[in-house]
């Protein structure tokens, strides 16, 4: 597998690339996300600006990366997490203040496939995965031992009894917008992304919907880290949370789950 998550880095590399790079220090608050949140966040952000005058920093790549950045001192504000695993622990590391933890947003897993591919299929128990894919084909998915969109994918394909027959077929990358980029780029037959990352990138379409009770529940939490020192980072951490944001996670395809649930 090491191989292959080589590779599907590099294929994809690209001045776009959404990155795991430490950010330039920032006199705005500076902002960790999970890549899946690019686009609301991008438009949080402006409506946020517009509103207040001020600005934010915003650094995205993939939720365990940015995790051990904040625990290797990187000046973060705020963590919004691709999951609750990782979150999780960020609060046993007191990374984060526990009291400001939310549970903000939710999503789905799809199957997504080149645009202008003929590929059907019908996600179910035993589905022919593999065939889809063809001989040589390959499934690009995040990380699936670390990155939350990779484990759901995982645990999915695990639930539905094709794993077995996929698992030397996957390539893996450190976040899930990199995977969504090589389906895009039309360098895999098909690809395990978030729902809100195939309504971003209008060069795939979405082949299936994977079934809610296949996976972990997926669920984007919230919260201001242990080392914020930005006088203004909670005033938007309160506005990710408002109903001036909502508009922005719907937009994308994201449902609202309510704050502290």
């Amino acid at each position: 597998m090491m191989i292959r998550r080589l590779f599907l880095a590099a294929a994809i590399a690209a001045p776009a690339l959404i990155g795991a790079a430490l950010p330039a220090l920032s006199a705005d608050p500076v902002v960790f996300a999970a890549a899946s949140l690019k686009n609301a966040l991008d438009d949080v952000a402006a409506a946020y600006k517009e509103k207040t005058g001020k600005a934010v920093a915003i650094s995205y790549g993939g939720t365990p990366t940015l995790t051990k950045q904040i625990e290797q001192g990187a000046p973060a504000d705020i963590f919004f997490s691709a999951d609750t695993t990782w979150m999780d622990y960020a609060v046993e590391h007191k990374l984060v203040q526990p009291q400001t933890r939310r549970t903000l947003l939710g999503n789905e897993i799809v199957l997504v496939a080149p645009k202008d591919s003929a590929a059907t299929i019908k996600i179910a128990t035993g589905f022919d995965l593999a065939g889809l894919l063809g001989p040589g084909g390959h499934l690009a998915m995040a990380d699936v031992q670390s990155v939350p969109a990779g484990k759901y994918g995982k645990a999915a394909l695990d639930k539905l009894g094709v794993w077995d027959s996929v698992a030397a077929s996957v390539v893996q990358s450190e976040n899930v917008r990199l995977a969504l980029a090589f389906v895009a780029r039309g360098e895999a037959p098909a690809g395990i992304v978030y729902a809100t990352d195939a309504a971003a990138e209008p060069a795939v379409k979405v082949i299936g919907v994977f079934p809610a009770d296949s996976h972990p529940p997926i669920l984007y939490p919230v919260a201001m880290t242990a080392s914020s020192t930005d006088p203004d980072a909670k005033a938007f951490f309160d506005f990710l949370q408002s109903d001036a944001a909502a508009p922005a996670y719907r937009k994308q395809g994201f449902t609202i789950v309510a704050p502290g649930s």
